[in-house]
């Protein structure tokens, strides 16, 4: 008998007859594997969002440059600063408590962000991230809620110290108490999303700081923080009209001081209206630009 012509064995088995075949297995056996669920957007940027909060509180030179240089600059300037701004019965000193509340939005939304997204990209993390299964958008949310969570914080212990060690009355009025909500969150997103596309012409760690820096300082000084804006020159007034800081630091005026103040600013009254399509526009431009100009792998990155 040929070896042809020899019966079937069935194949003994080692399996037990309660199991069930897997996914993977079954998938194996059609030629292909079952493809890896990725991480949903919520899930993902829950999880982004808690690791951005610890590494930031964890991190003492990131605190104390993006939380406390405002402080230390309102409690050195606020024990300068005195007397009246010339036409009205207010006081410098409280024109610039609302001038550096508003800087600090600006020290922890862009300086803070700009800073910390080009020492990411250049120790190739941005790069790392890219590349898992976290949907991309989980960065970028959890950098924003990073970057409001520390904005928040700041403005409250601005307005703290600002309250009770140099006498600033807290808003009013209702209307005074939304104008702040709306200002600080409209300014907050326009200098989170300028920071990223702003990181995109950082070239490395090293530099960010110094990239950074004179932007930061050079606003403050046109924007109307320390110095009042009318006092200003005109066409540093005009300048500054471009940048966001000069109209937060207005929304932040109409919050902080008196309504007869407002004789003062360029326009004759607060112009809330346009504060809040200025800053709306910014976060538009700042949604595009860092569309065009994100990078998600440093030069120095393979």
């Amino acid at each position: 008998m040929t070896v042809s012509d020899a019966p079937s064995v069935p194949a003994r088995t080692t399996a037990r007859p309660d199991a069930t075949p897997t996914t993977a297995t079954t998938a194996e056996a059609g030629g292909h594997r079952a493809p890896r669920r990725t991480p949903g957007v919520w899930r993902a940027s829950v999880a982004r969002s808690s690791v951005e909060l610890k590494s930031f509180f964890r991190n003492k030179q990131s605190l104390i440059f993006t939380l406390m240089f405002p402080v230390l600059m309102l409690l050195v300037f606020g024990s300068i600063f005195s007397g009246k701004v010339a036409g009205t019965d207010t006081d410098l000193k409280q024109v610039f408590m609302a001038g550096i509340i508003a800087s600090g939005v600006m020290s922890t939304a862009f300086s803070g962000l700009a800073i910390n997204i080009a020492i990411e990209r250049d120790t190739g993390t941005v790069r790392r991230l890219a590349m898992t299964p976290m949907p991309k958008s989980a960065y970028f949310i959890g950098k924003l809620v990073r970057v409001v969570v520390t904005t928040v914080l700041e403005t409250a212990l601005l307005m703290a110290i600002a309250v009770t060690a140099f006498g600033l009355p807290l808003p009013s009025t209702a209307q005074r108490w939304t104008t702040l909500g709306w200002d600080l969150a409209l300014g907050t997103v326009a200098c989170a999303l300028l920071a990223v596309a702003y990181s995109a012409i950082i070239p490395n760690s090293r530099s960010a700081a110094a990239i950074v820096t004179p932007v930061f300082m050079v606003t403050q000084f046109i924007s109307g923080v320390f110095f009042p804006f009318n006092q200003l020159p005109s066409w540093m007034q005009t300048l500054a009209a471009f940048f966001p800081l000069k109209w937060i630091a207005q929304g932040f005026r109409s919050v902080f001081l008196p309504d007869s103040f407002a004789v003062v600013e360029p326009a004759g009254t607060w112009e809330l209206g346009r504060i809040a399509l200025v800053l709306a526009l910014w976060s538009l431009a700042g949604l595009v630009l860092t569309a065009m100009s994100f990078r998600w792998r440093g030069p120095r990155v393979n």
